[in-house]
């Protein structure tokens, strides 16, 4: 089976966690800061916190604007449910924005009409959360200036998105956001097994992200109600969470970044040669915005169903049933039965709903070899012409 994504993990990599394991830290030591310097350092964003998961970063990142019951999140529904489950982790509730067309992320025309309404109403949010689905980056100078204006601060999940560039600048820097959080899961661009990191410029967002990360505890006298009892004394002043990063993900997560470049440009490699080759078949592939320079954690193509006489699944299934592990990304999050029992219907976003109906995500990762891109398209052929 070839799979929609694969880690590649190589001798460094294995070296880089095997000297952690001989070290004396395996949890909280040196590599974790390192790690965290390297993303400064790739990105541009002055703070960086390594988290145990993107899910964690994100709760934190909520939490540290002060998200809380009485207030409003707002996201895309084309997303992974942790985008909008990070609102109901700190009580606030959650709405969606559809999509935009061509580039699947949430429109900026769509939101400025919401945004219109919502202030009317008097029900704005104060978080707007911006996914780079697939590694395409938003249109965030439009964001940006809807936030100026309506006063929302924005988080940028960028879970697909590390690597990527928006109007020739990193991913990252937080130049319209408020924070941005990045994904470290195996089959993401680069991976420390599981982790997340939350990046921001703003340093009091920055020490309130790291005491909910580690229980609310602090060492900082500072902070603290009193002076310390002694060098021992460590005070809890807030309800945190255990969402450290180990100092063996760090290790694995420093060692791959110093491939991340060549990660990126491989798949750019891919997806290019993909879209010649299906240019003649009834798929439409990904439009890529012309600010934006995508990380390409995923190539995702959708099915001209009034041109096909098979469904979407019978395609999928047989693709499978080929050796192509195909994938979808993502079920509209609205659409799920939790969601569903707050209110949310189907019909509501109904972009995000005709892109799920079409859409089938194509193996990409960058140790995947021609002869194996050939086999997708081979297949792909194949199961749309019978």
């Amino acid at each position: 089976m070839i799979p929609y994504g694969r880690q590649d993990i190589t001798q460094a990599d294995i070296d880089a966690v095997a000297e952690v394991l001989r070290s004396d830290f395996l949890t909280q030591g040196p590599m974790v800061p390192r790690f965290e310097n390297a993303l400064v350092e790739y990105t541009g964003a002055k703070f960086a916190l390594a988290a145990n998961s993107a899910t964690s970063a994100l709760h934190i990142a909520c939490l540290a604007m002060g998200l809380g019951a009485g207030d409003w999140l707002w996201t895309t529904p084309l997303t992974f449910v942790a985008s909008a489950n990070c609102a109901l982790y700190c009580g606030a509730r959650v709405d969606f924005v559809d999509v935009d067309p061509r580039t699947y992320n949430l429109s900026p025309a769509e939101l400025e009409r919401k945004l219109m309404r919502a202030a009317r109403e008097g029900v704005l949010p104060k978080i707007v959360v911006l996914v780079h689905l697939t590694g395409q980056p938003c249109a965030m100078a439009e964001f940006h200036e809807l936030a100026k204006r309506y006063g929302f601060r924005i988080i940028e999940d960028a879970s697909h998105a590390i690597g990527g560039r928006y109007r020739g600048e990193p991913i990252g820097n937080c130049r319209y956001s408020d924070v941005t959080v990045f994904s470290f899961h195996p089959v993401k661009i680069v991976t420390t097994g599981e982790g997340g990191a939350a990046l921001t410029n703003n340093k009091e967002l920055a020490d309130r992200m790291a005491l909910f990360r580690s229980h609310g505890i602090t060492r900082d006298p500072a902070v603290m109600t009193h002076e310390p009892d002694g060098p021992w004394y460590y005070q809890q002043v807030d309800l945190g969470y255990n969402y450290r990063m180990t100092d063996m993900q760090a290790a694995l997560g420093l060692s791959q970044m110093t491939r991340l470049n060549e990660y990126v440009a491989r798949r750019h490699v891919l997806a290019n040669r993909y879209d010649e080759l299906l240019a003649h078949l009834t798929v439409l592939t990904p439009w890529q915005h012309p600010d934006s320079y995508s990380g390409l954690h995923l190539y995702v193509i959708r099915l001209e169903l009034n041109k096909i006489s098979k469904s979407r699944r019978a395609i999928f299934e047989g693709l499978r049933a080929r050796g192509i592990g195909v994938n979808l990304h993502y079920i509209p999050v609205h659409t799920q039965p939790y969601y569903s029992r707050m209110g949310f219907r189907e019909g509501d976003f109904p972009e995000a709903e005709r892109y799920y109906q079409e859409a089938i995500t194509l193996p990409i990762y960058p140790t995947m070899t021609e002869t194996q891109q050939d086999e997708v398209v081979t297949a792909l052929t194949a199961e749309l012409a019978t």
